[in-house]
């Protein structure tokens, strides 16, 4: 299974499981993950939400050769669903990262409550890369938390950076050694579900809610110029440079 799902004493687990393709995403990764959020939401037995991936990989964003056959140009994509169902979510979300997170590997951690990198943690946002544009709300939530500059230094330039880059920017909570990422990132799961349950829901919707609307908008765009790209001649010269290992050449 790409995806592994359980339930332990009121945290619903969530595990990117794809070794073989580096935790890459296809559309029915994205799926299930969108569906156990929601069915997560919904359960009363289920408190804290930990998603996380392997021990030395934690997801290297979409997976090319199944983005191509099934690209996400709409709101009804699984890839949409999944970031509607992080968009929504109103329990707590904490994410644990070991090794690389790339694209929506990185994304995703804006909209989570509580996030572990390990210190060497490498991270980037490669979509100007493909010829694409920012999507799950980066535009606004990046540059609401590392500044302008910041935030267009990495979506612009689409280069690696650092866990203490990321800790810098407020994408991460904590930096630990990559042995400690997930055992406390489990502790702090569990620390969170001995909370009110009530109580820890209208907080995350307080803390949410000044920007619920302005996040609405952003996913909005964000998708409606990602799939004006997508269909471009930049994005498939982009794409099959990156299939072909290649510099891509862009036209005016």
């Amino acid at each position: 299974m790409d995806i592994l799902t359980h339930i332990n004493e009121r945290v619903g687990y969530i595990q990117i499981n794809r070794a073989e393709r580096k935790n890459a995403l296809t559309s029915a990764m994205y799926q299930t993950m969108a569906d156990t959020l929601k069915t997560y939401d919904a359960d009363d037995n289920v408190r804290v939400i930990l998603l996380h991936g392997l021990n030395e990989m934690f997801c290297a964003g979409n997976d090319l050769n199944d983005f191509l056959q099934n690209p996400a140009t709409g709101n009804d994509s699984p890839a949409a669903q999944f970031l509607f169902a992080l968009r929504d979510l109103q329990k707590p979300l904490v994410i644990a990262v070991n090794g690389v997170a790339v694209g929506v590997g990185v994304t995703m951690l804006l909209h989570a409550d509580y996030v572990v990198l390990a210190e060497d943690t490498k991270l980037q946002l490669p979509f100007i890369n493909l010829a694409l544009c920012p999507e799950a709300g980066s535009s606004l939530l990046l540059t609401q938390r590392a500044g302008y500059l910041r935030a267009a230094e990495k979506l612009m330039f689409g280069e690696f950076f650092t866990a203490q880059e990321a800790l810098e920017m407020g994408i991460a909570s904590r930096i630990l050694p990559h042995q400690e990422v997930l055992r406390f990132a489990q502790h702090q799961a569990h620390h969170l579900s001995e909370k009110s349950p009530q109580a820890m829901r209208a907080t995350k919707a307080l803390l949410k809610g000044v920007n619920a609307n302005a996040l609405r908008d952003a996913l909005d765009l964000e998708l409606l110029s990602f799939g004006k790209l997508l269909k471009g001649a930049d994005a498939r010269e982009a794409l099959m440079a990156f299939m072909e290992k290649r510099k891509p050449v862009f036209g005016n």
